[in-house]
This record gives structure tokens, sequence and C-alpha cells, in this order.
């Protein structure tokens, strides 16, 4: 005769009975939280890069990760309430864009992670210790290239030959603006051109700094404003150099894509890709103190056709021939 197995009992069995290790761990959904200054839509290519990199690493949103985003809009005092929300949230990790981002997730938070994704000078601006022993919670990625500036410059002198002044239009609220500035004063030097430093200190102050650059008989523009109202202003920004009828190089690709005439710099995009990268050793288990800040490895250089001759302007094909995009 058979026993009769009481439904309790049945339940009991299949409590015992063991399950695949990989089913159990299948709920796991972690939590990222991506805070910008600039608006959302602004950046799409840098934050559809950050997507496509998660997902190369198998991180798929809605199924075993959540991003949170916030962005500040270019309001930089809501920075801190915005970092502050997202340790409420217990995320997981952080992925601060700017510096003004990346100090206010490190005033919000000494445990969670954070990752750098344009972290400019992270030693001095004190974010980690060295770049090779972050010490702390925080990792990422350090964009710090002074140098630059003086390549931008030297761009522009050979696309206008006779150039002699340049206005520099910059933010004195940049950290890495002094260091800069010394950087394009020795390149300046060697090539024998004239620096107008223009101060942008807001955003009303961009287009009196092109009319600045206009009266002060400026032959080009080396734009290096960095920040959310920049961002957020990249189609005027580029009309702005139009109107004056001034050649202007700018650090991002996107001035380029927004009616800009050229840019060299490093590509944030690439830089997306590889924050994800980071998050990904991080929710693995890896610590930011131990995880080496790298530098960036790629650039861009863009032209614009277009920009070039509703100012008149021909671009000399021994600099046509190197740049890696070219808009007609």
């Amino acid at each position: 005769m058979h026993k009769k197995i009481t439904r309790r009992a049945f339940c009991s069995m299949l409590l015992a009975l063991p399950f695949p290790a990989q089913a159990q761990q299948a709920t796991k959904i972690f939590r990222i939280g991506f805070l910008t200054g600039a608006s959302l839509s602004s950046q799409f290519a840098r934050n559809e890069a950050f997507r496509q990199g998660l997902r190369d690493l198998g991180y798929v949103e809605g199924k075993n990760i959540i991003i949170e985003w916030r962005s500040s809009e270019g309001k930089e005092d809501l920075r801190p309430a915005l970092a502050a929300e997202l340790v409420r949230l217990k995320v997981d990790v952080i992925v601060a864009v700017g510096s003004g981002d990346i100090q206010a997730a490190k005033e919000a938070t000494a445990t969670i992670p954070i990752v750098m994704l344009v972290g400019g000078d992270a030693v001095a601006s004190g974010f980690v210790a060295s770049l090779a022993r972050p010490g702390g919670n925080i990792t990422g990625l350090s964009t710090f290239r002074p140098e630059l500036s003086g390549k931008r410059l030297e761009l522009l002198k050979e696309t206008v030959p006779k150039l002699a002044r340049v206005a520099f239009i910059a933010s004195s609220r940049n950290r890495d603006y002094s260091q800069e500035l010394k950087e394009i004063a020795l390149a300046a030097g060697a090539f024998g051109v004239k620096l107008q430093h223009l101060d942008v200190r807001s955003p009303k102050d961009i287009e009196t700094a092109f009319r600045a650059a206009v009266k002060g008989r400026a032959g080009a523009v080396l734009f290096r404003v960095a920040g959310p109202y920049a961002a957020s202003q990249r189609p005027q920004i580029a009309e702005f150099a139009v109107k004056s009828r001034l050649p202007a190089i700018y650090e991002s690709a996107a001035y380029v894509e927004a009616g800009g005439l050229m840019t060299y710099g490093v590509s944030v995009e690439d830089l997306a890709r590889r924050a994800a990268t980071f998050v990904d050793k991080i929710l693995k288990g890896r610590t930011p103190a131990d995880l080496p800040v790298e530098q960036p490895m790629k650039f861009d250089f863009v032209i614009n056709l277009k920009a070039a001759k509703a100012i008149g302007l021909t671009i000399p094909p021994n600099v046509l021939v190197r740049a890696q995009k070219v808009i007609r």
C-alpha cells in the first residue's frame, strides 16, 4: 500500500530540493546612480555610449540594472541635493560626470563607490590620492590634459597661417583654469601669437566674450568653457562664432555637430564606454581604492566645412587630411 502524502509534507519536499545557484542569484538588480550637470538631452550620445558599454558587459536595464539618472540642468546649486538623493536610494555605485558632480558626490558619501567620467585633474582636486592608487571611494577617468590647449592653438595657426591674435574664451570657475592658462601662454609664445583672455563666469558672458573678441581684433577663438551652461548653448555658441566671422576651435565634437568649425579633444563617448568597465568591476567586488584612475586614449579631430564656408574660410589640405571626420 502507498502512503498518502499530506500537502504539508509535499511542500516540505519541494523546499528541500536543490535549486541551481544561478536561479537564486538571478533576482539581484544593481542600482546605478548617474549624476550630471548638463541636461540629459544635450548629452544623448554620451549617455547612450555609457548604456552601450554596460550592455556589452551583460547588463540590461530593467533586468539586472536600474540607472537612476539625475541632472541639475545647469543649476549648480542643485547638485548636492541630487547627490544626496542618490545616496538615500542606496545606489550601488555613482557615476559622476564633471568636477562639480564628483565634488557633490564626494561630499554626499564616503562609502558608496564613485566613478569619475570626466575627472579633470583628479589629484589636484583632492578626489584621489594618486592615479595609481586612488585610496578612497573614488576612481574612474581623469581628463587632465592641459597640453591639449596648446595643440588646439597649433591647429588654429595651421588653419589660419597669418593668425596673429587669438581670443582664449575660458572660465576661471573651471578647476584646471590656471594650469591651462600657463600651457596656452607657453604655446602662444612658441607660435608667435598674442592672447586675449576672456573670462566666462555665467551663460550671459558667452555672447559678451565673442563681442569682445571682435572688438579686440582677434583672428580666431579658442573656446574652452567647460560646464553645463556652455553645453546647453552649443548651437548659439557656434552661431556667435559665425556671426563674428571668427574661426573657432572647441574641446568637444558636440560643438561641431551643433554647427561649430572644428574640435580637437578627448572623446567623451569613449570615456563613457570606459566608465562602464569601472562600474562592472565595482559591481563584481573590486574596491575603488585599488582601481587605478585611467587617462584618455582616444581623441576627436572633427572639421565642419559648412561652418568654414559660412565665414569664408578655406581649410588647408594638410589640416583637412588629418581630421577623423569631416562634415560637408
